[in-house]
């Protein structure tokens, strides 16, 4: 949908925050003191990912950075570059906007750029001025659909006309502050990744036994991991022949441990499918509405991503249970994702509901033995975390249900679990609340942002200068010798241009 308001009488009505000014400045039509050049309509059939020239298209404005190429014909006078130093506006979604400093590149359709008449209007100050304004027109504008912003509610958008001194005074101090608060945040991000980094450390410390080393000396075990894992395999396999079926995870090849890291004494490894039941889902048919809406809980693989699943976003009903691949998975069971739905591959999660689950998730049902969920919830995590290290490019390697049952895992007694997921649960709470101070933090920069722009915007931030050209002058300037704005399509800076 389009904006369909008075842009003008609207910011009249919202002339407050980053949308006030200082009493003393008029405002003008962004079109009065910069010019609008729209992007053109390249044919995505000569898109490439590797080489060509760089195009900037709607998704690049945030990342600040190009990913497509265009290697067609660049026989229109219509096509242009943008350069560093120009302001990009996304005209669908969100209205996002930045200064460029991503390399000349095309300008794809649907992405405008504002260059600012430097003799009347600093360009940094419209980057600092404008986004308050996207921002009003975005939430005022329909979001049935995809929003859209025309060229011309840009161009008539009114701004505040400050002399072009304040202007500039004005950018140097709000940039000095913003550095400020930039170094605040590096901080902030090294903490933030600090604690990352522990996370995944003290994950490895439990898997590897060398978390509870010293509890383990003064806390000697009456059953090994070994000893736990005879008395599941002959538990399972007695539950099994009371219910007359063989195993269902089928013939579980035989670990092979000497690869594996070496672990404590007491310790052992263990395949999944040892431990437990192994299977995978389905999803019922699409086309038949008498499997779907039912209220018994089903799961996609995009929501097994870390986290404990107590609601999902489709049921099915008894009749979609119906199908022989297609199981209820008791409370405590754990999915581990297979395939790249949502990239979450690799990931798991928890059941804290009884649900289904579709054929792209594994269910490792753990809640049948007396080992916590949570143990192998952790030992999947730091796997997790592990193998995106080690493949260096992040890709987690492809599952399926034979390889999940094969996966090995370390089994430490039982009692010696109970002390990892204690002080896992110690370490991660201390890290959580270090992550809501951090949050919070982080918060305050942003509202600090806010407000500097605020008192900036009213000509409270710099001192007023009497010997400014006042923004009086600027618009009789501005009579006298109008520049004609360039709307629409711009000729300057040609595609076919070296």
């Amino acid at each position: 949908m389009s904006f369909g308001h008075d842009i003008a009488a609207l910011v009249a009505d919202f002339e407050r925050g980053l949308l006030a000014k200082h009493p003393g400045w008029p405002r003008v039509k962004l079109s009065e003191v910069a010019d609008l050049l729209n992007g053109f309509p390249y044919e995505s059939m000569h898109f490439s990912d590797v080489s060509g020239i760089p195009l900037l298209r709607i998704r690049d404005i945030l990342p600040g950075r190009t990913e497509t190429y265009y290697r067609g014909p660049l026989d229109d006078p219509r096509m242009f570059k943008v350069r560093n130093g120009d302001l990009v506006v996304g005209m669908d979604g969100d209205f996002n906007a930045r200064i460029w400093q991503g390399g000349e590149a095309l300008l794809n359709q649907r992405v405008c750029v504002l260059r600012a008449r430097e003799a009347l209007y600093s360009q940094k100050f419209l980057a600092h001025l404008l986004p308050g304004y996207l921002k009003l027109i975005n939430d005022n504008t329909s979001s049935v659909t995809v929003k859209h912003l025309s060229s011309k509610t840009v161009q008539d958008t009114p701004l505040p006309l400050p002399p072009l001194a304040e202007q500039r005074r004005i950018v140097s101090r709000v940039n000095a502050l913003f550095a400020e608060i930039a170094e605040g945040e590096a901080a902030l991000a090294a903490t933030r990744e600090g604690l990352d980094t522990f996370r995944r450390a003290l994950l490895k410390a439990a898997v590897t036994g060398e978390l509870t080393k010293e509890w383990r000396a003064d806390n000697p075990t009456t059953e090994t991991g070994h000893d736990l894992l005879t008395r599941i395999v002959k538990e399972r396999a007695t539950k099994d022949q009371t219910k007359g079926r063989g195993r269902r995870n089928g013939d579980v090849t035989p670990l092979e441990t000497s690869l594996l890291p070496p672990l404590p004494g007491h310790w052992t490894y263990a395949t999944l499918g040892e431990l437990f039941d192994v299977s995978t889902g389905s999803t019922p048919s699409r086309s038949d509405p008498t499997l779907w809406n039912g209220g018994i809980p089903w799961v996609s693989s995009g929501e097994v991503a870390f986290c404990r699943i107590r609601s999902t976003r489709e049921t099915i009903t008894t009749a979609g249970l119906g199908n022989v691949a297609t199981r209820l998975n008791p409370i405590g069971t754990v999915l581990l994702a297979m395939i790249g739905e949502g990239k979450t591959r690799g990931q798991c999660a928890i059941l804290d509901v009884a649900a289904a689950n579709n054929q792209n998730a594994a269910a490792i049902r753990v809640s049948a033995t007396l080992i916590p969920p949570e143990f192998v919830y952790e030992v999947l995590e730091e796997r997790y975390f592990r193998s995106r290290r080690e493949s260096q490019g992040g890709n987690q390697p492809a599952l399926n249900g034979g390889k999940v049952a094969e996966m090995a895992i370390p089994l430490p007694p039982l009692n010696e679990i109970s002390e990892i997921l204690f002080r896992l649960s110690e370490a991660r709470s201390a890290s959580a609340d270090t992550l809501a101070m951090l949050d919070a933090e982080a918060a305050d920069a942003a509202r600090l942002r806010q407000s500097i722009l605020k008192a900036a915007f009213e000509g409270r931030l710099v001192p007023q200068d009497p010997a400014d050209e006042p923004a009086s002058a600027l618009l009789a300037r501005m009579a006298t010798n109008p520049v004609a704005p360039r709307a629409g399509r711009g000729r300057p800076n040609r595609a076919d241009e070296a």
